[in-house]
């Protein structure tokens, strides 16, 4: 482990980068706000989970320990109405989208979170928080609904920098006649008589919890009233995570809750915004079974600040997979040296990575520093180096030397270098007709097959 290294992140609270100072150098504590898990994740959120996933292996690369804490939102309006329309229970569906969510993460090499807790096993703590913010009188009780007033809060507002009514403005927020401003946000919620089995027994009678509280009860119980981060997408600055920073403040005298916010920008597809209306929402599991590895994804995300918008499109993808294919070829001769043994050599490479055997290696990792800038950190990756010194970058961010060495096998199928070989011949005996031949049953079977100077040849996918 090389220190000290200094990490900047933009914190949206602030509007700039600030330097991290952790609560505790021995311990860093993040909380991102994870899936609600209805269905399987789409593009965007895997974008959401790779970004955190590299935060987390830069504090690890870091910092001694890191406590990284997840949520499941196992509990939900859409989670229900999925449950009406299906006839499954709220249990198969939410365990069975939860291990839809784990593999799919784990295809883009994300490593799982310290704590994954769940919202319906933490009813306790959103009940003592929930009494808490009524007996401070910051939340009130109105129709069987328990409700925050966001008047009681005079810092509501300082993450999104809006007024109430500028926020407010087209966002997700529930108009109701019993509440006392129209921005007050729900707290617990009675069910009603038919939707008697959806529902938990509370101190305030049948009912669920709001969105808002599950998170601040579950980074609470877990890292504590006063934390380093807090993750999320920027659709979620206003209403969740003002509302969460707001509950949280309230009910814990003295807290700060979270004291970095860190959120990553919106993804479109062919430059439009992702939805089913339009035909373009796309689920990772899509992209798998179209054939793209859940390397070529990951990195694809990385060639983007993660602040940024991201657009994803084939040509992305494309560039991606190439980019990826280069290190894999780059990497070969270090795989070589240890014969092939794709497990030694990761462990090699690990061992290096949590040691300060690799020299220089500062200045690139500096550039990841700065507010994690996988973009630039990337082209690091591409300039003349040892080996070892690469592999322990590529490693940084998620692609071990197994990683890239497989990927570049499985791109090329043995057939199709069988062919790319026999055109070699044909060619050495001046044959054009049938080498030409040879390399449009290439590209019809889903390859590119380019010549290299002083001889051979390099064989690339083609991504559809």
């Amino acid at each position: 482990m090389i220190k000290p290294l200094d990490l900047y992140l933009y914190n949206t609270v602030t509007k700039k980068k600030d330097k991290f100072i952790p609560k505790d150098q021995q311990n860093i504590t993040m909380y991102v706000c994870g899936p609600t898990v209805y269905d399987r994740p789409h593009i965007g959120n895997i974008r959401s989970a790779v970004i955190y996933d590299v935060l987390y292996r830069l504090l690890n690369f870091i910092y001694p320990k890191v406590t990284y804490v997840r949520n499941i939102t196992d509990i939900d309006d859409k989670i229900i109405n999925i449950v009406k329309s299906s006839g499954q229970s709220i249990k198969a569906l939410t365990e069975q989208m939860t291990q839809f969510y784990e593999d799919d993460t784990a295809e883009v090499q994300c490593l799982q979170p310290t704590i994954a807790p769940r919202a319906t096993t933490h009813l306790n703590e959103m009940f003592e928080m929930i009494k808490n913010l009524i007996d401070l009188g910051h939340a009130y009780i109105a129709e069987g609904h328990v409700i925050f007033s966001i008047e009681s809060y005079s810092g509501y507002g300082e993450l999104s920098r809006r007024s109430v009514d500028e926020m407010i403005a087209g966002a997700r927020v529930e108009i109701a006649a019993f509440k006392k401003h129209p921005g007050d946000f729900i707290l617990w919620k009675p069910v009603a008589v038919d939707e008697h089995q959806y529902g938990f027994d509370s101190p305030w009678g049948r009912g669920r919890p709001g969105w808002h509280i599950e998170c601040s009860a579950m980074s609470t119980k877990h890292l504590g009233k006063d934390f380093d981060i807090h993750g999320g997408g920027v659709d979620l600055v206003f209403p969740h995570h003002e509302n969460e920073i707001a509950q949280a403040v309230c009910a814990n005298k003295g807290s700060r809750f979270a004291k970095t916010w860190v959120h990553n920008g919106f993804l479109t597809v062919n430059g439009e915004k992702m939805s089913k209306s339009l035909n373009n929402f796309i689920l990772l599991r899509d992209l798998i079974d179209r054939g793209i590895s859940g390397p070529v994804i990951r990195y694809f995300y990385l060639m983007t600040h993660y602040r940024k918008p991201i657009d994803f499109n084939d040509n992305a993808i494309h560039t991606a997979n190439k980019a990826l294919n280069k290190l894999g070829s780059i990497i070969e001769p270090l795989v070589k040296e240890y014969n092939y043994d794709l497990e030694a050599c990761d462990l090699a490479v690990s061992d290096i990575l949590n040691s300060s055997k690799c020299e220089n290696i500062d200045e690139s990792v500096e550039i990841l520093c700065n507010d994690i800038n996988t973009s630039h950190f990337l082209t690091r990756l591409l300039i003349p180096q040892p080996l070892e010194h690469l592999a322990m970058l590529c490693s940084l961010i998620g692609f071990k030397p197994s990683i890239l060495y497989l990927h570049l096998q499985c791109e090329i199928a043995p057939s199709i270098l069988e062919l790319g070989n026999k055109r070699e011949a044909l060619k050495e005996f001046k044959d054009w007709n049938a080498a030409d031949a040879i390399r449009d049953e290439i590209i019809a079977q889903g390859y590119e097959i380019m010549d290299q100077k002083g001889g051979g040849f390099k064989i690339n996918k083609i991504i559809n």
